[in-house]
């Protein structure tokens, strides 16, 4: 059976392979199908595919930002919106909805990193805040694993999953908001631009407050494809409800590793999609090929 992994991060954005180390890491891995998913950017599309080997596909893609409503019935003291993440797969990348909302996403990234960079080093001197943008590669979307990167080079942790765990964490007094997109505009934008949505990691409880199913049943109704069932940070009792919603929904269910180098610890292709999900995938979009 073909060994598929549909979530996969490179240098582009914050993982640690760039886009050629990316495609030998799963060619070594024995991965016949690789999605390409950086977040908010498609700049390592055509670096992947430069370099695609004989006999392994490339599923081009991308990681939006996003907020969506919870589900739960707002209650005082309590938000009604979580961030969540979208995959998008074989969209164009020349629509221009696409085009804008990437750009401006890329924005808010920027002034969001220098503003938790100057938060970090009023306490953490060591850290020198104008030099952070130095780990950040030209056309590369910068993020909090950049900041991490940084406090590891000044000494202040060993790793960039300590960083997220003691300084970096959402709510953290460093931390700094941006404005994502609606995860119905990013459907939306999906769908129009060719591509097929898939709601990625939902009830990844490890990372913080997540959404109800009625979410994606709500969603469903605009155009969402699928949903990443199985995912690293997936309890097994979650993974077995999300597969019923699939079912119930007419969503397909995939499985990723969500793979970002060393900034994580999980191995490419630790999670994989079956062949009949990706097949219903490419079905359903008509923006890019499977390369």
């Amino acid at each position: 059976m073909a060994l598929i992994d549909l979530h996969t991060h490179s240098t582009v954005s914050d993982g640690t392979d760039t886009p050629e180390e990316l495609v030998a890491a799963a060619a070594a891995a024995g991965i016949d199908v690789l999605a390409l998913t950086d977040h908010d950017t498609t700049g390592g599309w055509s670096r992947a595919a430069a370099v695609l080997p004989a006999g392994m596909r490339l599923v081009r893609g991308a990681e939006f930002s996003c907020v969506s409503p919870t589900g739960r019935p707002e209650t005082p003291g309590d938000r009604a919106t979580v961030s969540v993440h979208l995959l998008g797969y074989l969209f164009d990348p020349e629509h221009p909805a696409i085009v804008a909302e990437q750009e401006r996403l890329v924005g808010e990234r920027v002034e969001r990193l220098r503003k938790m960079a100057r938060n970090v080093a009023a306490d953490y001197p060591q850290l020198d805040a104008d030099r952070v943008f130095d780990l950040v590669p030209e056309g590369t979307t910068p993020g909090r694993p950049h900041l991490g990167q940084a406090l590891m080079r000044a000494g202040v942790v060993g790793s960039v999953n300590e960083a997220f765990a003691e300084i970096l964490k959402t709510g953290s007094k460093y931390y700094e908001p941006k404005t994502d997109t609606p995860v119905e505009r990013a459907v939306q934008m999906i769908v129009d631009a060719g591509g097929v949505p898939v709601f990625a990691h939902p009830l990844a409880r490890k990372r913080g407050r997540v959404i109800e199913t009625s979410v994606l049943a709500d969603l469903a109704k605009l155009g969402l494809a699928g949903v990443e069932v199985d995912h690293p940070d997936h309890a097994p009792q979650d993974r077995e409800l999300l597969r019923g919603v699939a079912a119930e929904l007419g969503l397909v269910a995939t499985g990723s590793s969500d793979y970002h180098g060393t900034n994580k610890s999980t191995p490419i292709a630790a999670e994989s999609t079956a062949p009949d999900a990706l097949e219903d995938l490419v079905d359903r979009a008509s923006g890019v090929p499977v390369l």
